[in-house]
């Protein structure tokens, strides 16, 4: 399924985008879509039996916003360096262990809003990403085959980064990563009966209609599944919970100087296979 929620941003309603490509309102059925939705089969089994029937009111999407698939998110954790590319072009070496960081809640817009370039930025960067969301509760899990049983969905993230913040201004990666607006995420969760494999999933992102990311998630140095098996052993994720696996080869950090950071007026677009596609322009915080 192809689940989405739709509205102005803090009244999105649950809807769902059925099999013809048609989008239709799922707020008769339930209340939102949310951790509470991905954690209960039974109601996760009355709406996959509401899209079948074909009869949920369709929507016009016409100028109609698109949010956050995911409601009242628990905490976004991040995987830096996840990808072997993205590493050679960095110049660092494929880390032992995932390096681990976190994003406020906070920092997840819908995945046509606006991105904001924070005061003070010169070095605004973007991501492509594959984003996890947990759907059961995963807390030191043996296997990957447990972790993989954990998982709800996918989606599209784009996890913009501000890299004088993140590298250059002590302290943790977390200042240049929490920016406001630093996290669109959709425009749909995907449920995994729909993907297949999380492993042979193609990435892209393009500034300004340039492509600068093209990349695989064979690339990955930690596996989906090896990652929320990982991160079980040293947190506790619930439904609701999301996890950014990292981003390919082709930011802007990445590439000869003068690097082209992002600026006011940009454009942004990025899609994952099966998962959609986000387009932002960007503006002056």
């Amino acid at each position: 399924m192809k689940l989405l929620r739709v509205g102005t941003a803090g009244a999105e309603r649950p809807a769902l985008l059925d099999a013809d490509g048609t989008l239709r309102d799922l707020s008769g059925v339930v209340p939102d879509v949310d951790g509470t939705l991905l954690a209960d089969p039974a109601a996760l089994a009355r709406v996959r039996a509401a899209a079948d029937t074909g009869e949920l009111p369709v929507l016009d999407g016409t100028g109609l916003r698109i949010g956050p698939p995911l409601g009242r998110i628990g905490k976004v954790v991040c995987i830096g360096l996840n990808y072997h590319d993205h590493a050679r072009e960095t110049g660092a070496e494929p880390p032992a262990e995932p390096v681990v960081f976190l994003k406020a809640a906070d920092t997840v817009v819908g995945p046509h809003d606006t991105v904001l370039v924070p005061r003070g930025s010169g070095k605004t960067d973007w991501e492509v990403e594959l984003a996890v969301v947990i759907g059961r509760t995963a807390r030191y899990l043996e296997s990957g085959q447990e972790a993989l049983a954990c998982v709800a969905g996918y989606a599209v993230a784009h996890d913009v980064s501000e890299r004088e913040f993140q590298i250059e201004r002590g302290g943790t990666w977390d200042k240049g990563k929490n920016c406001e607006t630093f996290n669109p995420l959709g425009p749909w969760l995907v449920t995994t009966d729909e993907v297949p494999d999380p492993q042979d999933l193609r990435l892209r992102l393009w500034v300004n209609g340039e492509l600068k990311q093209d990349g695989t998630t064979a690339e990955q140095i930690f596996p989906v599944a090896e990652v929320v098996r990982y991160l079980s052993h040293f947190m506790t994720l619930y439904p609701g919970d999301i996890i950014n696996t990292g981003t390919p080869a082709g930011v802007a950090m990445g590439r000869p100087e003068p690097k082209p950071y992002l600026r006011a007026g940009d454009v942004v677009e990025l899609e994952i296979d099966g998962l959609g596609r986000q387009r932002q322009q960007l503006k002056d915080a």
